[in-house]
């Protein structure tokens, strides 16, 4: 069945706008939904209807809003499989996945729903009598989050969960190609109790999304940004926020390292290595972009490496598969260009390269009907190739090999990305070296590179991020804003640093 998908704006359906098909990946003859992308008015117009909204919102208590984040919580977790099934229909990403994702929502709902009554600011002490000092957390006001689709609706709630607890109303721009899922969760949001227009929804393209996004900074009905998608989009994302004096949520992409060091557990690397290079078909911002390995155990990790790709089941993503397609064909035509980084010094160690046809079969699998593609390992790559530095958004892993942990550091670093990084040791002294070391976010000891958990800071540095997070507690200073106030009822005008009462003391004393 093809879904009808529109924009939400103060809680009504605007129908009007040029169709986008989204197609489910793994049968690229079936429409899964039929989208209305708005215009950057309406994108606007949402913003505007928010910003009405939100003055009613952030006057519900705190405890109160709590209470809605709960329900949104239960009523994912009621509907998680048929959630994940839309998930997996929409974007190809096995159904065991999807259903984690989905489990993320509900784990970040959980961790969320107290902190209504956690909300808490402090009570500071005067430097003059008769005068108390506070600090209030206060909502930002309207948060516009913009999402990708490779997990589209785990990083939405991210957003949207803190943003809502904290009293802020969302203006939220989904991915295209994943607007059914989209809809799907904006839906158990709003059946949780949300108030018309806390919450809009906005389908759009890129162009009219920023088109949009600045005239709601110039009219002022946007505070503040979130952002996760590629490093180029979130550069100009940032610059554009900068002009307004904002400091948007950039949460970007990566080239994320793993390092093994001599005394690793080579099948546990291994394994590591498979889920995080090849899960999601190597589409996550935290999927293993290289392999540092040291030159001791290279041969070994790379044969057992290549075993383990070569046997990993690929197909059908609601099946029992390691990968399933490419998100979308814009992703496939991407991923394309990525293969042409492969130069004449590099070794292709794991087989054919491209999409799997029947002409360019994987051993049975013949790929038909959907954007299915070889998992690609490349060995030999070196510090200054393309593919080295740049981030490769598919089924593709670089391997290089190292001497020294500092020069594995080196190299973890060169890339200039900051997202995740993983080491396999079994030396606790070289796995805090490493940590030290990294200019990653996120580090893994003995796991992959991927995996997130709600209760962590989730945020990159450099390339990946500016330094913004997002998920636990840390996200919290996103969507709030610190206030001060002094409160002196002494009944006279007391100066700070000035009418300050000083005890002077002999320091001219000795024993």
């Amino acid at each position: 069945m093809t879904l009808d998908v529109f924009s939400v704006i103060g809680g009504k359906e605007a129908t009007d706008g040029a169709v986008y098909d989204s197609i489910n990946p793994s049968r690229l003859d079936e429409v899964v939904a039929r989208v209305r992308l708005a215009d950057a008015g309406t994108f606007a117009a949402a913003c505007r209807a928010a910003a009405v909204a939100q003055r009613e919102w952030e006057r519900v208590p705190a405890p109160v809003r709590g209470r809605v984040i709960a329900s949104i919580g239960r009523l994912v977790e009621a509907n998680a499989e048929a959630l994940a099934r839309l998930v997996t229909r929409e974007i190809g990403k096995p159904y065991a996945e999807a259903l984690g994702e989905v489990r993320e929502i509900v784990d970040t709902c959980d961790f969320f729903l107290g902190e209504g009554r956690r909300l808490y600011g402090q009570t500071v002490p005067s430097e003059m009598p008769d005068k108390n000092l506070f600090t209030f957390r206060v909502p930002v006001g309207v948060a516009a989050v913009i999402t990708a689709g490779n997990f589209p609706v785990a990083v939405p709630s991210w957003y949207l969960v803190p943003a809502l607890l904290c009293g802020n109303a969302v203006v939220w721009k989904p991915a295209e190609y994943a607007a059914a899922s989209a809809q799907a969760l904006y839906r158990l949001f709003a059946a949780a109790g949300l108030p018309d227009g806390v919450l809009g929804l906005v389908l759009a393209d890129g162009a009219q999304t920023y088109a949009g996004l600045e005239t709601a900074l110039t009219e002022g009905t946007v505070h503040k940004v979130g952002f996760t998608g590629s490093s180029e989009v979130g550069r100009r994302i940032g610059e554009l926020c900068g002009r307004h004096l904002q400091s948007p949520c950039l949460e970007l992409g990566g080239k994320n390292p793993m390092v093994v060091m001599p005394d690793a557990d080579l099948d546990l690397a291994v394994e590591g290595a498979l889920f995080a290079g090849f899960g999601t078909a190597g589409q996550r911002c935290t999927s293993l972009g290289t392999v540092i390995v040291h030159e001791s155990v290279h041969e070994d990790f790379l044969a057992r490496y290549t075993r383990a790709v070569a046997t990993a089941p690929i197909g059908d993503p609601g099946g029992d598969v390691l990968c399933g397609p490419l998100l979308d064909h814009k992703f496939a035509e991407r991923y394309e260009e990525y293969l042409g980084w492969i130069e004449p010094h590099h070794t292709v160690v794991s087989g054919p390269t491209g999409r799997i046809t029947p002409d360019n079969p994987r051993g049975d699998f013949t790929g038909e009907g959907g954007l299915y593609y070889h998992p690609v390992v490349v060995d030999g790559v070196r510090a200054g190739d393309r593919l080295f530095l740049e981030e490769t958004f598919g089924p593709i892993v670089g391997v290089t090999a190292f001497g020294t942990l500092e020069e594995a550091i080196g190299l973890a670093n060169r890339p200039g990305y900051g997202l995740s990084s993983s080491i396999y040791t079994t030396d606790p002294k070289a796995a805090f070296r490493f940590r030290a070391g990294i200019g990653a976010g996120m580090v893994s000891v003995n796991n992959s590179t991927s995996g997130a958990e709600a209760h962590l800071p989730f945020g990159g540095n450099g390339r990946s991020g500016n330094g913004s997070r997002q998920s636990g507690m840390w996200v919290l200073d996103q969507f709030t804003r610190w206030q001060a106030m002094n409160w002196d009822y002494s009944g006279r005008l007391q100066k700070a640093q000035m009418d300050v009462a000083e005890i002077v003391p002999d320091l001219g004393f000795r024993l």
